[in-house]
C-alpha cells in the first residue's frame, strides 16, 4: 500500500530538518519539503540536498521575492502595517504567503496534509492554521511541534543522532527567520527581558557605535501610495527594499526589542531587524499626512491599526483584509511624491516632502507678508464650535477654586 503525502513548510533550519525525519519515520509519511524563497540568504542546492538527506522523497524550491513583494508587503505597507505601533509583521506576512504555496503544492501532489514547524505557543502556528484552512478547508494538518512538544535541545541532539546538518549549535542557540521585509532573532539570553540583546544576534544593522558619523539621505518616490524609485533609480520592487535594508541598515536604523501580546496570550521578547520597512513606513505616513485630509487621516491611523492586528493574528485571507486593502488602495491614488529621510546612528527623520497633490497652501499658512488667511473668520469659527461646550458648562459650572 502507497504511503501518504505530507507538505511540509521547510526552512532548511533545524526544526524542519529534523521534522522531515520525524514525518517519515514516526508518521509514515512520504514528505514533500517545500521551501519558498522570501527573501532568505540560502543557497539553494544546499536546501535541496538537506531536505533529502533528512528523508524528503521531494522537494520544491519557489522563488517568491517578487511575489512576496507585490502581494503581501506592499499592501501591508499600504496599511502602515506596525503591530503594536512597532512590528512591521514580516513573520506574519510571509507565514500567509507560504501556506498558499503548500496547499497548491499538496495539491499537486496529491498529498491529503501540510505540515509545518510551529511550537505550539507561538503565532505562526495560527497563521499557519488559519490560513490553510482558509485556502483548503479540506486539507488535514500535522503540527509534530505541537503534538509532541520537541524542545530545541532535543531537536539539537536528535539532528546530531540522525547526521541531519543544521545550522544551529548549543552555543549560539537563536532562533533565526528572515525575509525581504525583516529579521526575526529569539531564543537563548534573549528571553531574559532584561538582559541587552549581544551583537552577535544582529545581521542587517550596525551598532550605534559603529554606525557612520555623518548621516545618510534617502529620497524615496511614491506612486499611488507604494515606493518605485530610491535616490533617482527605479530598482523592481525587491531590489528597491533589498537596497533600502543596506542603506538603512548601514546607519544602524530597524533595530526593534518588543515586549510582544502573542496571540495565544503570553509575552515575549521579540528582537527584529527590519531597516526598509522602519524607513519606508515612516516615509509613507508622512506623505500620506501631506496627501490627504485630516478625516481622512484620523480614521485610517485607526484601520491601519485594526490592520497590523489582524495580520499579526493570522487572517490575511479575511474578508475584512480584502475590505481594507480596497479602502487603502482608493485612498493611496494621490499618495504620490517623493520623500526625504534622514538616517543618522540608529534613528531617522523625515527631512523634507514634495508632492502635487500635497493638501498645503503657503498662502494660509505663513506668517509672512504673503498670508490671505482670514484672520476674522476665526471667531465665529470658534463660537460655534464651542457652543455645545458652553451651554453644558452654563448649566453644569467647573469649580476654580485651587483645592
Amino acid at each position: 500500500m502507497a504511503r501518504q503525502k505530507v507538505v511540509l513548510a521547510y526552512s532548511g533550519g533545524l526544526d524542519t530538518s529534523v521534522l522531515v525525519r520525524i514525518l517519515t519515520d514516526d508518521y509514515g509519511l512520504d514528505v514533500i519539503a517545500v521551501h519558498v524563497d522570501v527573501g532568505e540568504t540560502r543557497d539553494a542546492e544546499q536546501l535541496k540536498a538537506r531536505a533529502k538527506k533528512a528523508g524528503a522523497v521531494g522537494v520544491e524550491i519557489i522563488s517568491g521575492k517578487r511575489e512576496y513583494t507585490t502581494d503581501f508587503i506592499f499592501p501591508s505597507l499600504q496599511a502602515n502595517a506596525l503591530y503594536q505601533g512597532v512590528y512591521p509583521l514580516n513573520a506574519a506576512l510571509s507565514r500567509a504567503m507560504i501556506a498558499r504555496h503548500l496547499v497548491a503544492m499538496a495539491k499537486k501532489h496529491g498529498a491529503s496534509a501540510v505540515a509545518h514547524g510551529s511550537t505550539g505557543k507561538g503565532n505562526d502556528q495560527v497563521r499557519f492554521d488559519l490560513s490553510s484552512r482558509a485556502l483548503a478547508p479540506e486539507m488535514k494538518l500535522i503540527v509534530p511541534q505541537r503534538e509532541r512538544y520537541i524542545t530545541r535541545d532535543f531537536a539539537i541532539e536528535y539532528a546530531k543522532k540522525h547526521g541531519i546538518e543544521v545550522p544551529a549549535t548549543v552555543e549560539k542557540p537563536f532562533s533565526i527567520d528572515e525575509n525581504l521585509w525583516g529579521r526575526s532573532i529569539e531564543g537563548g539570553v534573549l528571553e531574559d527581558p532584561n538582559t541587552e540583546p549581544p551583537e552577535a544576534a544582529f545581521a542587517w544593522t550596525r551598532a550605534v557605535k559603529d554606525a557612520p558619523d555623518a548621516p545618510g539621505i534617502v529620497t524615496i518616490g511614491f506612486e499611488a501610495g507604494l515606493p518605485v524609485s530610491l535616490n533617482g533609480e527605479k530598482p523592481a520592487p525587491e531590489a528597491l527594499i533589498s537596497k533600502l535594508n543596506s542603506i538603512a541598515g548601514e546607519h544602524g536604523v530597524g533595530r526593534i526589542d518588543l515586549m510582544e501580546d502573542r496571540v495565544v496570550g503570553i509575552k515575549s521578547r521579540e528582537l527584529y531587524e527590519a531597516p526598509a520597512a522602519v524607513t519606508l513606513i515612516a516615509a509613507r505616513k508622512d506623505l500620506e499626512r501631506f496627501t490627504l485630509t485630516s478625516d481622512c487621516n484620523k480614521l485610517k491611523a485607526q484601520l491601519d491599526q485594526v490592520y497590523a492586528t489582524l495580520v499579526y493574528e493570522g487572517f490575511w485571507f479575511s474578508p475584512l483584509r480584502d475590505a481594507l486593502d480596497a479602502f487603502n488602495r482608493s485612498l493611496a491614488t494621490n499618495v504620490e511624491g517623493t520623500v526625504r529621510v534622514s538616517l543618522h546612528k540608529g534613528s531617522l527623520r523625515v527631512v523634507g516632502r514634495e508632492s502635487r497633490f500635497g493638501v498645503y497652501n503657503k498662502k494660509l499658512a505663513t506668517y509672512g507678508k504673503e498670508d490671505k488667511f482670514d484672520h476674522r473668520a476665526a471667531e465665529g469659527f470658534i463660537q460655534l464650535l464651542g457652543m455645545q461646550l458652553v451651554e453644558y458648562r452654563r448649566l453644569h459650572p467647573v469649580g476654580i477654586e485651587p483645592r
